[in-house]
């Protein structure tokens, strides 16, 4: 089937359930370690409590891409009834989730929460690809980046504004601030609308054999598929495999260690151990308020900094939209030098720990996710079998969910010990991680991939 051009609100409209679904990853990459830490966990064990989120993802994205592959409905389509599904429960386990009275209770929604934005997510790439022809696909996948820029932009803030609006960000020892729950609530609201209007503004193309598509559905088996795709996968996607294992291991570190790398090193208040406090003297209890309320007024300005990489990362997919709309571009190269910026940004943030520089450094840093949100998935849709987009999107997430893995059992402290103690040599390690990503691009060679005429 030869697909038509599309226009371009025709894609911002099929994009612009990711604005929820970013809302989702926002607030839960921004805060959750914040969420973990007033209810008591310590530092170090914080990237293993994030272990929920590439594990779902590694279990939930092969899955939902084979099903949505196998799925066709004449009035729903074949990826939206995953996107409404994913967003209905996102948007009940992010209101639930900062009322967590206890940390196994967080670290459970984190699972639930994560499962559910995948089963929303996957099928949004695959769309991307069922319904662009090639040439517009590097434009697709960067107005979808741009969304989630803004989506990125927006939900960091949340908490930040909310409490300017006069909510308080002072709580009772292992209670979650108000400002949070509300920020919270903001983006499970969203969340679900956001996925409406996508649902309700875009049709899909149906199968061009109905009948050769039932047959298959019958015939499929989940299991085997996937296996038999994982080994005979392009060896693009391999190696490009590569350059996601070095780029997510950066990212996972930032989100898991972030606010108590940054809320330590550039703002000096670090989040205050209740052991270390007697709540019968009126004075110690004092004091934890003081220590506690400064702590959280730190998270609130590290979300708030971290949200700057979803606005630059914004600015520049809205640059690369423009001119990929016309021109022709290398992305291999726009890739690698995407990452290498950011890569200078995360080591900034320990070379110059000044709060009014923070916001450039993510604006580095948010110039790689740009990328990494665009430029993989342009390069893979260029050579996988369009009948296969969605276990082809779903088997490539799993060197998304690989390197957090990896990050999470005790890789992330392992990296950062290589360059000393303190929380803020995560951010080092996620530096160099990226740098290495970036190189890691000379190794695809495939013409189609690397460049496409549009």
């Amino acid at each position: 089937m030869k697909k038509p051009l599309l226009k371009f609100w025709d894609i911002w409209n099929m994009s612009f359930g990711f604005l929820g679904i970013q809302f989702g990853f926002a607030l839960q990459g921004g805060f959750m370690s914040r969420i973990f830490q007033t209810l008591g966990a310590a530092k170090d064990d914080i990237p293993l409590l994030w272990i929920a989120a590439p594990l779902t993802g590694l279990i939930v994205q092969p899955i939902v891409g084979y099903l949505s592959d196998h799925t066709w409905h004449p009035r729903w389509g074949r990826r939206r009834p995953f996107f409404l599904i994913g967003a209905v429960l996102s948007s009940f386990t992010l209101f639930f989730v900062p009322h967590s009275p206890v940390l196994w209770v967080a670290v459970g929604c984190l699972w639930i929460l994560d499962a559910s934005i995948n089963i929303s997510m996957e099928p949004f790439r695959a769309l991307v690809a069922d319904k662009l022809p090639d040439q517009q696909r590097s434009y697709g996948f960067v107005i979808q980046t741009l969304i989630i820029g803004i989506g990125t932009w927006i939900a960091s803030n949340l908490p930040w504004m909310v409490s300017e609006l006069g909510v308080s960000d002072a709580a009772a020892p292992g209670v979650i601030p108000m400002s949070v729950k509300v920020a919270f609530s903001i983006g499970a609201f969203v969340f679900l609308a956001s996925i409406l209007y996508t649902v309700l503004t875009t049709k899909e193309y149906p199968p061009e054999d109905l009948a050769a598509f039932k047959k298959k559905k019958e015939d499929g088996n989940l299991l085997h598929e996937v296996l038999a795709y994982i080994r005979t996968m392009p060896k693009t996607m391999i190696k490009l495999g590569v350059i996601q294992f070095f780029s997510w291991f950066a990212f996972f570190a930032m989100w898991s260690l972030a606010n108590p790398a940054l809320t330590e090193h550039v703002y000096q208040a670090p989040a205050p151990i209740e052991a270390s406090f007697d709540f019968t003297n009126p004075a110690e209890e004092a004091a934890f308020q003081a220590q506690n309320t400064a702590f959280q007024k730190a998270s609130n300005l590290v979300g708030s900094n971290m949200g700057i990489y979803g606005l630059s990362s914004m600015a520049f997919a809205l640059l690369l939209s423009f001119y990929t709309a016309k021109r022709t571009i290398n992305r291999r190269m726009i890739h690698m030098g995407s990452l290498f910026i950011g890569g200078f940004g995360f080591i900034a943030m320990f070379w110059f720990p000044d709060p009014s520089l923070l916001k450039y450094w993510f604006a580095c840093v948010g110039i790689a996710w740009g990328s990494i949100l665009s430029m993989p998935y342009a390069m893979l849709s260029s050579v996988v079998d369009p009948e296969k987009m969605g276990i082809s999107m779903g088997v490539f997430n799993m060197f998304i969910v690989l390197p957090q893995i990896v990050a999470a059992l005790n890789g992330v402290n392992f990296a950062a010990s290589l360059f000393g103690d303190a929380a803020i040599f995560a951010l080092v390690a996620a530096g160099v991680s990226l740098f290495i990503s970036g190189f890691c691009n000379l190794l695809i060679t495939e013409k189609n991939a690397i460049r496409y005429h549009a």
